[in-house]
């Protein structure tokens, strides 16, 4: 170094190599910085250009009180105030803070900080909360953003909360919302949610609630809808047969519908059954034309009967095929919903996902159209055996073909 630059000269270069700062964080803002020391105490982090802050090493211990970051590590916190004397910016995190002393929560209070408090119980209206040593109040609508019809679960719980209102002096009334940083989560996980965001997408999910429609879906921070036809192959009478509030699911996303006036939410089309194996497509292995299967009647039709055979797989009886000879005004004459029964496989038409039966035993054995003709042909045995001789020619067509065709003219 030459006698004619001093060290606070070179200072004062590196000083403007480094990038100004444009405006210095406010409190309650959150920045992002680097970790360039962990002490006993604290942790101090690059802001970037001059700036610099100080966290508490709490923030980066999980509940074992182990370190979850390393010097070199990124993190985003929240800007909680300055230390006068240093001049750092003092973090802390986007939870909560246990503030001591009734100025430490009024100045939470006016910088929109989150608090940390203890419900202690459930009253009229809402729950009773621990801040600060202090009783604070939290009606029913901000605990949570769903609606809870039991507030005694949320008690001995620690938990985030947002000062609403403090009136009074010494000692003040506090009034607290939960709520309103649960909103504040959400919209933050709803714009990550929507950059990734598109038809086709296989997402995580947890259900909210229930209609008879359908199942409505949390999928980070936004809401879609599983139409009942949509949660399983098979009928479903009510969503509440296959699913729960608050249960886990895995979810596709079908259509996003932009909304009609522009401004409102988009409509998410979501299904739970396209992920899963459609039954069909094992239908002519597990359902062989002349076998006698079990089904249960699930629904009744003036042209005939639907029998359950597997889930997603109805069979359909004709009229035709219900009376044993006898003619039958409606199925309702011979079955009832919910009723089990044996049938014939007399057809399985994969192409249209139909499979024809008949209640007749009788045509277990007489009547029933050659296998041969719905499976492919088998193999010669080997050792020169004799292959199976073809159906004799009909000329009125198969039973199975005049089956379809009435009842292609029924419908």
């Amino acid at each position: 170094m030459s006698s004619s630059e001093s060290f606070e000269d070179l200072l004062k270069q590196h000083d403007q190599s480094r990038p100004a700062k444009q405006g210095e964080p406010k409190v309650g803002e959150m920045v992002r910085g680097t970790i360039v020391s962990i002490g006993d105490d604290f942790a101090f982090i690059d802001l970037g250009g001059k700036t610099e802050g100080r966290m508490e090493v709490s923030v980066l211990r999980n509940p074992e009180g182990e370190l979850t970051a390393a010097v070199g590590d990124a993190v985003e916190v929240a800007v909680t105030g300055k230390d006068p004397d240093s001049g750092f910016l003092l973090l802390g995190s986007q939870h909560g803070h246990k503030y001591h002393g009734l100025e430490e929560v009024r100045q939470a209070y006016s910088q929109g900080l989150p608090v940390s408090g203890q419900v202690t119980g459930s009253i009229k209206g809402g729950v009773e909360v621990q801040i600060a040593g202090m009783r604070a109040f939290c009606p029913a609508s901000q605990i949570d953003i769903r609606f809870v019809e039991d507030l005694s679960e949320f008690i001995g719980q620690k938990l985030d909360f947002r000062v609403t209102k403090i009136e009074g002096g010494r000692h003040p009334n506090l009034v607290v919302s939960r709520r309103a940083i649960l909103e504040e989560e959400q919209r933050i996980r709803a714009e990550q949610t929507r950059a990734n965001l598109k038809e086709g997408a296989i997402l995580p999910g947890t259900v909210t609630t229930l209609k008879e429609y359908g199942a409505f879906v949390d999928i980070g921070g936004i809401e879609g809808m599983i139409h009942i036809s949509e949660l399983a192959f098979g009928h479903i009478k009510h969503p509440s047969e296959v699913l729960h509030p608050g249960q886990a699911v895995e979810v596709a996303v079908l259509r996003i519908e932009a909304a009609t006036d522009g401004k409102g939410r988009p409509k998410i089309a979501l299904s739970i059954r396209a992920l899963s194996r459609d039954p069909w497509a094992d239908a002519a292995e597990s359902f062989p034309v002349g076998t006698r299967v079990r089904g249960t009647v699930s629904r009744l039709q003036p042209f005939g009967a639907f029998i359950e055979l597997a889930a997603g797989v109805d069979g359909l009886v004709h009229i035709s095929e219900l009376g044993a000879g006898r003619r039958v005004n409606h199925p309702s004459e011979v079955l009832t919903i919910g009723d089990s029964v044996e049938a014939t496989v007399l057809g399985v038409d994969l192409e249209r996902k139909r499979i024809s039966l008949t209640l007749d035993a009788d045509k277990q054995t007489e009547g029933v159209p050659d296998a041969r003709q719905y499976a492919p042909p088998k193999a010669q045995a080997k050792g020169g055996a004799k292959p199976a001789e073809p159906a004799p020619e009909k000329t009125m067509g198969s039973f199975g073909a005049l089956l379809q065709e009435s009842l292609n003219k029924r419908r």
